[in-house]
């Protein structure tokens, strides 16, 4: 009789439901999801391997210096499924997501490439929306499409049409915005009700209805939002646009960056009621569901006042607010104080609650 053999350990805390073991040696879709896989795969495999002090911000955009001018770039890519949603399609996000991370950095952005990789068999009439819904946008943004490029690939081998763009622009003299500068006394800012992007594309990919009115995509440029809160202070900390991860994710990764705690008040943040009903009813946190059209601001608590009177002043600022700020406290770490005053941390995503929502 074969002797008995010790059960092999298992460790819960390595996984996320339905997510693999952190360890896994294939890439996953929760390395695209914007938490902690996605951010293992950065440091750990693309920093090493590029080796450089530009990338190791791990902003939204890179700042850098070329000729004497200051300069944001950023490049992106677009696999929404999808294609056409309530509020937008994959052009729409082509634009708007390269547009607002250069605007992370302070930048107006001036000039964006353009790559379509398509599937053989697509029909062009659909590329030719697409294409369309990437002018309009550009054309809201005030932003020029410069160059591009496309590739086909095999039938079988893509999935329609998926859109790289990569974009830059001129940052303002005296501006320095990145996540390293949160500061124990700075005040959290969101620039509108969260949740809507990722519940939309949701709602048309699963065919599902909540009971509630149609769920419409926030996508849009957040240049002008940008502008008019510099023309208020030069002094804005730090700048993040939410999307993969949601607010939650956003926030983790300043809390990483600058060393500082955050504290939410759960009550303040902004969840639409449609969003609410969805995410109670798929069991999802709307902290961490997609945004495309939102801003997190890091600001001096001495400028906040006039900061969000100038947000609000702004159409895609009208529903600002406070949500929270930075504490000495618990460093590094994210903590939300719920409605029934209790404090629960909000950890950063490790795999993929809503995969290929931009």
């Amino acid at each position: 009789m074969a002797e008995p053999t010790t059960p092999a350990v298992v460790d819960p805390t390595a996984w996320t439901c339905p997510a693999p073991l952190r360890d896994h040696p294939t890439v996953v879709l929760g390395h695209g999801g914007g938490g902690a896989l996605s951010a293992e795969l950065m440091e750990h495999l693309f920093v090493p391997a590029y080796g450089n002090e530009t990338l190791a911000g791990l902003g939204d955009s890179a700042a850098v210096t070329l000729g004497g001018a200051r300069l944001a770039f950023s490049t992106d890519s677009y696999v929404v499924r999808p294609l056409f949603f309530p509020g937008g399609s994959i052009g729409d996000l082509a634009v708007n997501g390269t547009v607002n991370d250069l605007a992370m950095s302070g930048a107006r952005a001036a000039y964006l490439s353009c790559a379509f990789i398509l599937e053989e068999g697509v029909e062009l009439s659909v590329v030719g929306k697409v294409a369309q819904a990437i002018g309009t946008a550009a054309a809201a943004a005030e932003v020029t499409v410069a160059t591009g490029d496309t590739k086909v690939v095999d039938s079988g081998h893509g999935d329609g049409v998926y859109v790289n763009t990569s974009g830059i622009g001129l940052v303002p003299e005296g501006v320095d915005i990145r996540p390293q500068r949160a500061t124990p006394g700075d005040v959290v800012i969101v620039s509108g009700p969260i949740g809507l992007h990722g519940i939309a594309i949701m709602s048309v990919r699963e065919g599902l209805e909540f009971g509630v009115e149609e769920i419409v995509s926030d996508t849009a440029p957040l240049g002008g939002l940008v502008a008019a809160m510099l023309a208020v202070t030069r002094d804005l900390h730090v700048l993040r646009d939410p999307t993969r991860g949601g607010v939650a994710a956003s926030l983790n990764e300043i809390a990483t960056a600058s060393g500082a705690g955050i504290v939410l008040t759960e009550r303040d943040v902004p969840v639409p009621d449609a969003v609410g009903a969805a995410c109670g009813f798929l069991g999802l946190d709307p902290l961490y569901v997609a945004n495309e059209g939102r801003l997190l601001a890091v600001v001096p608590r001495a400028e906040a006042e006039a900061v969000l009177a100038a947000m609000r002043a702004h159409p895609q600022g009208a529903g600002a607010t406070v949500i929270g700020e930075c504490v000495a406290e618990h460093p590094g770490m994210v903590v939300a104080r719920t409605p029934l005053g209790g404090s629960r941390v909000v950890d950063l995503p490790l795999g993929e609650q809503l995969p290929r929502i931009c």
